[in-house]
């Protein structure tokens, strides 16, 4: 049987401002270095990306101004500022450049207002009673800050409730996980004790679009060193090392994507 296999990555709203994008890889098409292997060798696999502005695909109009699709980092305004005045004025007109500030000489500033999603596909053979050995491999994007607002001296801040219930919420964060973090970073409204906040998201509902369950799931999620703090919402959470705690679940249906949040000295 020959079936076409596709791997989605997250989608990549270009217009929210609020959310800086960590973009792991150099390749501005497969910008986290993903790679394939069946059987143990290596193989080719197509990718296919998109622009999309609300239910339009603008993808052609995109390419034909020269910009990549996944306009994203410290050169997008170079890649804006690049741009032909009647390209840039007509991409202005159709919504897929929006106004995002002002230079220091006061003059406007664009950025895009499209979504990216990209997918990566391959035909695959799969003879009968004969198991395939697939292997997946790609770089996480991170996201970091150089502080956390969950310490003391800022959670406790006016207006701060909603944020810290949001956190509690999205990683299931236990009160274990306060008396740690209190303890690592003081109560100080200053980040004397120079903590930071790494967040890593992975999709992991696409599973419950498979044939059938994932027979046998294993998560191993590392903190890297033993006096940093994590938390994730998972069932079956088990510690394997000072470091490392370790999920494993069968004929698993995932019905939510994991948010893992980490915090300690880097």
């Amino acid at each position: 049987m020959t079936l076409t296999v596709g791997f989605p990555l997250p989608d990549i709203d270009l217009a929210d401002q609020d959310v800086l994008y960590a973009i792991p890889g150099n390749d501005p098409v497969n910008f986290v270095d993903f790679k394939t292997k069946i059987d143990g060798k290596p193989i080719k696999f197509d990718v296919v990306q998109r622009a999309r502005l609300g239910g339009k695909d603008v993808t052609a109009a995109i390419r034909a101004a020269g910009l990549p699709i996944a306009l994203i980092g410290a050169d997008t305004q170079q890649h804006i500022t690049a741009l032909t005045p009647e390209a840039r004025a007509s991409l202005i007109e159709g919504g897929l450049l929006i106004p995002v500030g002002s230079d220091e000489k006061g003059d406007q500033l664009y950025g895009p207002a499209w979504r990216v999603t990209t997918t990566f596909t391959r035909k695959q053979v799969f003879p009968p009673g004969q198991a395939v050995s697939v292997e997946h491999r790609y770089k996480t994007s991170l996201g970091a800050s150089l502080d956390t607002v969950l310490r003391k001296g800022l959670r406790n801040s006016d207006g701060m409730g909603a944020t810290v219930e949001r956190y509690r919420k999205d990683y299931c964060l236990p009160d274990d996980f306060f008396k740690g973090l209190d303890k690592l970073a003081g109560a100080d409204p200053a980040n004397t004790a120079k903590v930071q906040e790494r967040r890593i998201s992975y999709v992991l509902k696409t599973g419950a679009n498979w044939a059938g369950p994932i027979k046998n799931f294993r998560l191993v999620v590392d903190k890297g060193k033993p006096d940093r703090l994590v938390s994730f919402c998972f069932d079956n959470v088990k510690k394997i090392s000072p470091t490392a705690f370790e999920a494993r679940l069968e004929n698993f249906t995932p019905t939510q994507d994991l948010k893992i949040l980490l915090i300690g000295k880097y």
